[in-house]
């Protein structure tokens, strides 16, 4: 007899030096279910590399518990501060390069798609962004804003999964 299959699960990343936000749901065919949510905070106080180095083994250790067969990043914008945003540059390597060499698929997401595929506008900001993750997956509890916002990244994924699937499945 063969063993049932699961639903895939995927992991949204919402990547941060001080704090990324990770989340994982699970896809079986049109429902969505909340796995887990959590945050990797590397120690403020730490030298730079080994923040770095905190970041990528919490990202590992996540990935070791919860088994995801996909991984979604969101893509980080550009501000005005070069240093700031070459710092956020390293984190966002961190979570490209993780689920990557645990050999998962990693897809890249712009903000503004996230939180359109969640909320339904592009503009929307952090508040509304979590309640609308409280809503779609309500036995996900309190969530902070960094876990919503990789909990979106993640429903994100799993929309655009879907959206390729049905375009594929399209006569040409």
């Amino acid at each position: 007899m063969n063993a049932p299959i699961r639903p895939l699960r995927i992991l949204g990343l919402d990547p941060g030096l001080r704090h990324t936000g990770w989340g994982v749901v699970a896809v079986d065919g049109a429902r969505l279910s909340h796995i887990a949510h959590g945050v990797v905070s590397p120690p403020d106080k730490a030298a730079f590399a080994d923040r770095l180095l905190a970041l990528f083994e919490g990202l590992e250790a996540v990935i070791a518990a919860h088994r995801p067969d996909e991984a979604a990043v969101e893509e980080t914008f550009v501000n005005s501060n070069a240093a700031s945003s070459l710092k956020l540059g390293h984190a966002r390597a961190c979570a490209l390069l993780a689920p990557a060499r645990a050999g998962l698929p990693v897809a890249e997401y712009a903000a503004r798609l996230v939180k359109k595929s969640v909320v339904g506008a592009g503009g929307a900001d952090k508040a509304q962004v979590a309640f609308m993750i409280q809503r779609l997956l309500p036995t996900a509890g309190a969530v902070t804003a960094d876990a919503a916002d990789a909990l979106a990244v993640a429903i994100a994924h799993a929309h655009g999964r879907k959206a390729r699937a049905f375009a594929a499945s399209l006569p040409r």
